[in-house]
């Protein structure tokens, strides 16, 4: 089990991916403060970096990536970035840098699929609820499908609910998942929806992608398929020696793998 320290408030070690992942959007955070400070137009540079579903479709292709690294208000930034500190660094103590970054990352993408996926099917069935859209940003998303990767892994762990109440983690992930399902008959419905992509993408994630994470299943595959072009050259050229070996009167076998056969029926000839 991972060390979290005396208190059972005490938060993970701050390394790895889950250093990276609070450094950055804390980075993020205070730059758009600074430009914010420094000029008017930095209104217009935090609106073109959030996921509006509709810029998106009219070729903000880059949204998908960047809203999450847009943090507004300082008390709700702090929330988030101490939520995934404590989450990134309960996993890391499990998983390596890598499955954690892939999981988060991952789950930031769900979100922003599912918003979209909203956002279409509401502009095809029923336009007015588009009045409701508001532009996503903040890691909410990301942390939501940490939480859940938590809650599926590691379901008996003890936390505390709002720091007070002790629960088991896959009891507090079935709460927050009611209660971004109620939110679906409010205001925030894009939201919540939005939030619940995340989870199914974090949810995907765990039973989909290898323990050491995505970059390291891309590595495999790729290598795997260069190994398998290199076994088929291999077995053609095999072929060709074959049919040239033949040509000269002499027989040559080779295996599947491309591998040559010895045959001992010559040696057994000159002998006898």
């Amino acid at each position: 089990m991972p060390r979290f320290g005396s208190s059972p408030l005490a938060f993970p070690d701050f390394k790895g991916a889950t250093r990276r992942l609070i450094l950055i959007n804390l980075a993020a955070y205070f730059v758009l403060v600074l430009a914010t400070l420094a000029s008017s137009s930095a209104g217009t540079i935090a609106g073109s970096l959030v996921f509006d579903p509709y810029s998106f479709m009219h070729g903000a292709l880059w949204q998908p990536f960047t809203y999450s690294f847009v943090h507004v208000g300082i008390l709700g930034t702090l929330f988030e970035l101490l939520s995934l500190w404590f989450l990134a660094g309960f996993l890391e103590a499990f998983h390596d840098a890598n499955w954690v970054t892939s999981l988060y990352a991952v789950s930031v993408l769900g979100t922003a699929a599912a918003a979209l996926v909203l956002y279409l099917v509401a502009k095809t069935l029923a336009p007015s609820l588009l009045l409701n859209v508001s532009p996503l940003f903040g890691c909410f998303g990301g942390i939501f499908g940490l939480l859940v990767a938590i809650g599926l892994l590691y379901g008996d762990t003890q936390f505390l609910l709002f720091f007070v109440i002790g629960i088991k983690a896959r009891y507090m992930v079935m709460i927050y998942a009611l209660i971004a399902v109620a939110m679906l008959f409010g205001q925030e419905r894009m939201y919540a929806f939005a939030q619940l992509g995340g989870a199914l993408a974090g949810l995907a994630f765990v039973r989909i992608a290898p323990r050491r994470g995505m970059s390291f299943m891309l590595s495999e595959g790729w290598f795997g398929l260069r190994n398998r072009y290199y076994r088929w050259k291999r077995r053609r050229a095999a072929r060709k020696f074959e049919v040239y070996m033949r040509s000269q009167g002499r027989t040559v076998k080779f295996d599947g793998q491309g591998r040559r056969i010895d045959d001992d029926s010559d040696d057994k000839k000159r002998w006898n």
